[in-house]
């Protein structure tokens, strides 16, 4: 198939940044996504013109770093997907297809499709994590957990941070991502000494960081890739309610 690409470039936060307008022929529809721009990076280099600039590693969908905005959409309109898992076939024979990074001003644009997500890094520094001596692990059993429990810990856990809620939100809102990591943490035993400390550390820490305050439309979770639940931000509301209420 042939496609009509036009992609964000931009030389650093400091640039103005434009579309630019890129013909890719031949396109495999067994191909991912991020094959496809490999096959445009390879001419443009052939061609002796800057490649475009994307994050990606392990693209397999697990490690969040291939986000991008496809037509419009956080991930492309494939649900549940991530950009490096989208593949061609989703798209028809003289498509245009518009590429953008994300857009929210907790993420300034590195360069191209390449945006600084550093702030995620310190939201979680703030307290997504637990501090207290563990020992070793337990026997499967010697701790109870309602099941009910474990499995919203476990939806919450599988966040991967690509940051697709925050592009998505109107506001530029990081509440997904912080209450997920709050949440998976707080509905287990070993969450819970810390567990109003660290839901106001982090809210605190995503509040400094600029991000848009939620104002629950719900475009995070129609966009997120491994199908995060709203109602995880209201159990990170209420921890923080709780906390800072002492």
């Amino acid at each position: 198939m042939n496609l009509t690409l036009k992609i964000w470039r931009q030389n650093g936060s400091s640039d103005k940044g434009r579309m630019v307008t890129y013909r890719v022929e031949d396109v495999s529809p067994d191909m991912s996504f991020l094959e496809m721009l490999d096959v445009l990076n390879e001419r443009l280099i052939l061609e002796g013109d800057d490649p475009v600039a994307f994050d990606h590693d392990c693209r397999e969908g697990i490690c969040g770093m291939c986000g991008m905005v496809i037509n419009g959409v956080a991930h492309g309109e494939q649900k549940l997907t991530t950009t490096c898992q989208l593949h061609m076939r989703h798209f028809k024979d003289g498509d245009v297809v518009t590429i953008e990074p994300w857009r929210a001003a907790a993420f300034p644009v590195v360069k191209d499709l390449v945006v600084d997500r550093s702030a995620f890094d310190r939201i979680i520094q703030a307290g997504g994590f637990v501090s207290v001596p563990a020992g070793s692990a337990p026997e499967a059993h010697s701790v109870p957990v309602p099941k009910a429990a474990a499995d919203a810990a476990f939806d919450a856990a599988t966040c991967i941070g690509c940051g697709a809620c925050v592009a998505a939100c109107p506001n530029g809102s990081a509440s997904l991502f912080t209450a997920a990591k709050i949440t998976h943490l707080s509905l287990l035993p070993q969450g819970q000494p810390e567990r109003e400390s660290r839901a106001r550390a982090m809210v605190e820490q995503m509040d400094a960081e600029g991000f848009g305050g939620c104002t629950n439309t719900g475009e995070c979770t129609a966009v997120c890739p491994k199908g995060i639940p709203l109602d995880t931000i209201a159990q990170m509301n209420a921890d923080y309610l709780k906390a800072a209420s002492k």
